[in-house]
């Protein structure tokens, strides 16, 4: 049975080569002007890592985020036609204004306990929210909170149910996708079968591999967050390589500012990443530790792509 030091020996994500990463980074810096790699990079950035602090001045705050090399933009705070407190087409031209295009959303229904009771209230919810990121011009709507799932009955409740928003949001012209965090990696016990103590466990089913068995293809994809996948004690390379059909977006994602914790090795991410023919990923900053101001941690995280010689 594996256990935790195996699994931080074994994973591709704790390496000798995730540690160089950083240096081999610095030492492409010192050889090629920024400027010239950062044309050629294509980089998307959640907004929810910038927080209350892009609302400060928005129009201003988007064209800081364009100076630091980011080209896409996946939304955060979607509600009835506006984000955050702006009407979402006037966001839009912000954005656009800015040279920045919003190719994402991530958009919560109301509820996170599916019942079918509520079934018909979360699919009502997801026409009009269609529709509106339609308008927006996005290429993925995305819901990034996973459910209250205690049982196998409840996975194949919530699978049913993102089936069957999926079928509605590919109706108005968009895919629907799902992102993970750590607990869709916990896992879940029919009656009577074994359950141990700990984390490392390996009784039951986990969770996220009961949603990529019980949605359909055609209807649902999987934004994978590289960094919740590894709190859950898994590997998004490993993860990558067996769905590939299914995990079409990534979010990058360190502790904090990327390539800082030593932990998470991004090459081999993005080496996987190009061989799936994954297109685009967005950086997710969650919080800065060391006081400074969400815009500055995004800001080195982009510095950190635009300087990486594994990315392209």
């Amino acid at each position: 049975m594996s256990n935790r030091r195996d699994f931080l020996k074994n994973a591709s994500l704790f390496t000798a080569a995730g540690l160089l990463a950083g240096k081999a980074g610095s030492m492409y810096a010192a050889t090629t002007p920024a400027p010239v790699v950062a044309a050629k990079k294509k980089i998307g950035l959640q907004i929810y890592s910038l927080a209350r602090e892009l609302y400060e001045d928005l129009p201003k705050r988007l064209k800081e985020v364009k100076e630091m090399g980011y080209t896409d933009l996946e939304l955060a705070g979607y509600n009835k036609g506006k984000i955050g407190d702006v009407d979402m087409m006037e966001f839009k031209k912000m954005a656009e204004d800015a040279g920045l295009k919003i190719i994402s959303s991530h958009v919560n229904p109301p509820t996170r306990e599916y019942t079918k009771e509520n079934m018909s209230q979360i699919l009502e919810y997801w026409k009009p929210t269609a529709e509106d990121h339609v308008k927006l011009g996005c290429k993925y709507l995305i819901q990034p909170m996973m459910p209250k799932c205690a049982s196998h009955e409840d996975a194949a409740l919530i699978c049913d149910i993102f089936n069957k928003g999926g079928e509605i949001v590919k109706a108005a012209g968009l895919p629907f996708g799902y992102h993970n965090h750590n607990m869709e990696f916990q896992r879940v016990v029919k009656p009577g079968e074994r359950k141990g103590e700990g984390f490392w466990d390996r009784s039951g089913d986990v969770i996220y591999d009961l949603f990529l068995a019980g949605t359909d293809p055609s209807l649902v994809f999987f934004e994978m967050d590289v960094y919740w996948t590894v709190m859950g004690q898994n590997d998004p390379v490993e993860y990558m390589k067996k769905y590939a059909d299914r995990i079409k977006v990534l979010h990058i994602k360190d502790r904090a500012v990327l390539g800082q914790s030593g932990m998470m090795n991004f090459e081999m991410i993005f080496k996987q990443m190009y061989a799936n023919g994954i297109q685009d990923y967005f950086v997710e900053l969650e919080h800065m530790p060391d006081g400074r101001t969400q815009f500055a941690g995004v800001k080195d995280c982009a510095a950190y792509l635009k300087k990486a010689p594994f990315v392209k």
